[in-house]
């Protein structure tokens, strides 16, 4: 699957990484590494991680804290990256 970043979640991840790197950046840089590798497990397999709360997305926990959201379309063959989110949010 072609995978697709919407400018919120790309907002999101430069946020968090922007935080983790100011007080340890090569944590920041394991964890966007790790981002990477989350989502390109799901474009390979897109029912591999849990629904979510948004009807029509899954959710992949990277870490306890983190939560990458994705939609998956297989008529298009995209998976589309939603949010990244520190599991205290509130989402949606």
């Amino acid at each position: 699957m072609k995978i697709v970043w919407r400018p919120l979640a790309v907002n999101d991840r430069a946020a968090i990484f922007g935080y983790i790197a100011q007080a340890n950046p090569a944590a920041a840089l394991a964890l966007d590494e790790q981002f990477d590798q989350q989502v390109n497990r799901a474009a390979q397999n897109p029912k591999l991680y849990k629904p979510g709360r948004v009807v029509g997305t899954r959710e992949i926990v990277v870490r306890p804290n983190y939560i990458l959201v994705y939609r998956a379309d297989p008529e298009t063959d995209t998976l589309t990256v939603v949010r990244v989110l520190h599991a205290a949010q509130q989402w949606p």
